[in-house]
């Protein structure tokens, strides 16, 4: 693949910590009807608006990422044997909203020119819906939403949400010429028309949602259509869900991809 311009990126968002708990399951507890784990390993993940910035590196994006200080885990019980989880726990505590003090001492975004921002907003705090409307109008350029919340920006910005999401809505916002709607095996909604998904066997959707935002925003700016991005951020939708936990793509996905 042969990319003519590395594009920059501001990326802001709530971010995480995946981790996963591995074991195996041979009896049920015996205080509750519930399985014992027996501990075997664990591993550590980028998720969330980490996993939106690796998998935009991961197309030889400069990425600039604008997260919270404060730790988020969310983390996962795994019977190993069946690659089944049992249990989630999420750690998180109150989020100091983005603002001014969230950058580095003297960095000034007005002084860098990006080609688009990102915005993953899993609503956690560190976007208030004030900062989402005043970001959008600041930024010169085009911008890419994929956020859990209800009020969006949908007249300045492409809105990245499942339908699960699109189901919450403000009503006055449900007709909006800007919302793409992923529907997993149903494909994408865009502007009346619907973009198949491309036919796999699914093996666990996390990260699954950043990876169709990552791959919709770089092909956005090669090609110049929000039209010709999607088959393509479909496609690598499809490779992200046959793996299992949050995956960041490959190069030879990548190639697969553009094929």
């Amino acid at each position: 693949m042969q990319q003519q311009k590395q594009f920059k990126i501001l990326l802001i968002g709530d971010s995480c910590i995946d981790q996963y708990v591995y074991g195996t399951c041979d009896k049920i507890n015996p205080e509750a009807p519930v399985p014992i784990l027996k501990y075997t390993r664990e591993k550590r993940v980028d998720g969330m608006a980490y996993n939106v910035r690796n998998n935009l590196q991961a197309f030889d994006l400069d990425v600039t990422t604008i997260t919270q200080e404060e730790s988020i885990f969310k983390t996962r019980y795994i019977d190993e044997r069946y690659s089944q989880q049992i249990l989630r726990v999420d750690t998180e505590g109150e989020l100091k909203p983005f603002g001014a003090t969230s950058l580095p001492v003297g960095y000034d975004l007005s002084q860098e020119k990006f080609d688009a921002l990102v915005i993953s907003d899993y609503d956690k705090g560190f976007i208030t819906s004030e900062r989402l409307f005043e970001l959008v109008e600041w930024f010169d350029g085009p911008v890419f939403i994929d956020s859990k919340k209800t009020n969006l920006p949908v007249n300045h910005a492409y809105i990245k949400i499942n339908d699960d999401e699109y189901s919450k809505l403000d009503e006055n916002l449900k007709d909006s010429p800007n919302l793409i709607v992923t529907k997993g095996s149903q494909g994408v909604d865009y502007q009346g028309k619907n973009y198949p998904a491309v036919g796999v066997s699914v093996f666990d959707v996390c990260g699954a949602g950043d990876t169709f935002l990552s791959a919709l925003v770089y092909f956005y700016l090669r090609y110049g259509k929000i039209e010709t991005a999607i088959p393509y951020a479909n496609k690598a939708a499809a490779i992200a869900v046959t793996h299992f936990g949050t995956y960041v793509l490959q190069k030879s996905d990548i190639y697969e991809i553009c094929d």
